[in-house]
């Protein structure tokens, strides 16, 4: 039952991957990466990592992605444009894309990966990061915080300036 889930989490990594970058909706595209980064989050939890799949949901999908979505259909005040993919290197990339592929698949299929006899039981992991941020790295993550706010702080001085015209 793992394994099925994992395929299937795996199938909404990949596949709108490829709608990503051959839509030429860029509506259309920001909507797939939607799902990818939802598959990109059950991997996660799947292999044990729910704080960073939780995290994926929460600032990536809840946060980023929503902002793509909404700077696009605001800047665009309804004429969507199709996107070009004229590429001028799309040749070199698409072989270079195919020689990073081939030698990915070579060595994950030639190489001896470990395998555990008995699995254990997995280990929350937000409980201990959680220790962490409050414990050890507590001055470090206070740090942040406050840098995070000064920049969101001038990032809007500066668009308030830029709309009055200053």
């Amino acid at each position: 039952m793992t394994d099925l889930i994992f395929n299937v989490f795996i199938l909404l990594t990949i596949i709108p991957c490829f709608w990503v970058a051959l839509s030429s909706n860029i509506v259309h595209a920001a909507f797939s990466l939607l799902i990818t980064l939802f598959g990109i989050a059950g991997l996660y939890v799947l292999l044990g990592a729910d704080f960073i799949g939780v995290i994926q949901v929460i600032v990536y999908i809840g946060g980023i992605l929503v902002l793509i979505i909404f700077g696009v259909m605001m800047t665009q005040r309804g004429k969507l444009l199709p996107l070009s993919i004229q590429l001028p290197g799309k040749l070199f990339g698409a072989v270079l894309t195919g020689v990073i592929l081939a030698a990915l698949l070579l060595s994950a299929t030639r190489t001896l990966w470990p395998v555990a006899a008995v699995l254990g039981e997995p280990q929350l992991t937000s409980a201990a990061i959680g220790d962490l941020l409050l414990g050890k790295y507590l001055i470090p993550f206070e740090i942040a915080s406050v840098l995070l706010l000064a920049a969101l702080i001038g990032a809007v001085l500066i668009a308030r300036r830029s709309v009055r015209g200053e």
